[in-house]
């Protein structure tokens, strides 16, 4: 009887298999595999304007004053440039409270991978320029350039180093092996000033 109970019980998950009706069961999709670099291999992830690379935005702020949305964005600049990554050299050098135009040259350590023993960084060199006006600001990031060292040579990196011509592969699948960590650190360290200033001047209080 103890047997007859085991091959029942066994025989269990078979038969509710059978019974299941496959037009009940919820049809999904196959879900292809997304490319973890999609982002960095877009073709506007690294804009060139005239030669130059040169990302901008413009920010809404509804109900602020051109004013209003200079001194919001005039304490981060000066707040960033005091942070504990920025190198000599970091300042606001236009300052003008009349065309509420605000200039920020930055010089500062830009990590690609920290760890015990090992710190992989580069000196990162940009500027970031700001005209504000009622009801918004205009964020242009640019003048990009890195000092980086391998093993004991210092080599200096322009601009150029991080666009499709130098990073990005021709079928647009994959990014080089040595640009790639340039072209991925900027590109996130872009996103991040301007949500930023985007939450700054859209912060609810």
């Amino acid at each position: 009887m103890k047997r007859i109970l085991i091959a029942i019980l066994a025989l269990m998950p078979l038969l509710a298999i059978a019974q299941d009706n496959t037009w009940e069961r919820i049809e999904q999709e196959p879900v292809e595999p997304t490319n973890p670099d999609a982002k960095y291999l877009a073709k506007d992830a690294v804009p060139v304007v005239d030669g130059k690379v040169c990302w901008t935005t413009t920010i809404s702020a509804p109900g602020k004053s051109a004013q209003q949305i200079f001194t919001i964005l005039h304490k981060q600049l000066d707040k960033m440039i005091k942070e504990p990554n920025q190198l000599e050299g970091s300042s606001i050098v236009v300052d003008d409270s009349v065309k509420y135009e605000l200039g920020t040259v930055f010089h500062e350590w830009l990590v690609f991978r920290s760890a015990a023993l090992s710190l992989d960084r580069t000196k990162f060199n940009f500027v970031v320029e700001v005209k504000c006006f009622d009801e918004k600001a205009e964020v242009a990031i640019n003048r990009i350039s890195y000092d980086y060292e391998i093993g004991r040579e210092k080599v200096h990196y322009s601009e150029e180093w991080i666009t499709d011509k130098n990073a990005v592969n021709k079928k647009r699948t994959k990014l080089y092996p040595i640009s790639s960590k340039f072209r991925r650190k900027t590109i996130d360290r872009k996103d991040f000033i301007f949500k930023k200033f985007n939450d700054l001047l859209n912060e609810k209080k």
